[in-house]
C-alpha cells in the first residue's frame, strides 16, 4: 500500500522484533519511554541509541491472557497487529531517516476485551504510526535547533 511510494519491502524480520530482556526493560521500567494510544492498540516507545546490527525500529507486541483466554484468538490479535504494523512500518522508517544514529522500540498492547476486524486494526496502527512519526519529527526539530546566548537588559538598552 504506502510502501510502493517508499520502496520499502513489506516484510517483519527478525532483528525487528524486541527479545532483548534489558531493552524490555528499558521500555517499561525507565522513566525515558511514552505512551500513546488509539484503541483498540496501545503504544508504548522510547527513542535509542542505534547498534551496529539494530534495525531502525524493533518491535514488541503483547496480547494479554487478560483479554483473551484462549491462545487462540490471543495468536489471531497478535497476527493482525503484526500484518498492520508490516504493512505500514514506512511511516515510523520515514520519520527516522533524518537520525540515522537513533533508533525507535515499540510496544504495542491489544487493550480491548473483543476482537476487531482487520480494517478497523489497521487503521489504529496507521494512526499510531502516524502521530508517533509526527512526535519524532517535533523531537528531532527541537533537538536541531541551536542553543542561542540568553540577552541581557544592557545589552537590549543599545
Amino acid at each position: 500500500m504506502a510502501e510502493a511510494a517508499h520502496n520499502m519491502p513489506a516484510t517483519f524480520d527478525k532483528r525487528e522484533r524486541i527479545v532483548s530482556r534489558r531493552l524490555m526493560d528499558r521500555l517499561f521500567g525507565g522513566g525515558s519511554s511514552r505512551s500513546m494510544s488509539s484503541f483498540p492498540l496501545r503504544a508504548v516507545y522510547t527513542v535509542m541509541e542505534r547498534g551496529s546490527h539494530d534495525a531502525p525500529v524493533q518491535v514488541l507486541i503483547s496480547v494479554s491472557k487478560r483479554h483473551f483466554k484462549r491462545a487462540v484468538k490471543r495468536n489471531r490479535v497478535k497476527r493482525q497487529i503484526r500484518e498492520a504494523y508490516r504493512n505500514n512500518k514506512s511511516l515510523a522508517y520515514d520519520a527516522l531517516t533524518p537520525t540515522p544514529d537513533r533508533a525507535l522500540a515499540v510496544a504495542f498492547i491489544w487493550q480491548a476485551d473483543r476482537l476487531y476486524d482487520t480494517a478497523e486494526v489497521n487503521a489504529a496502527m496507521q494512526a499510531l504510526l502516524t502521530r508517533l512519526a509526527e512526535r519524532l519529527e517535533r523531537h528531532a526539530a527541537c533537538s536541531d535547533k541551536p542553543k542561542t546566548e540568553p540577552t541581557t537588559a544592557t545589552e537590549n538598552d543599545g
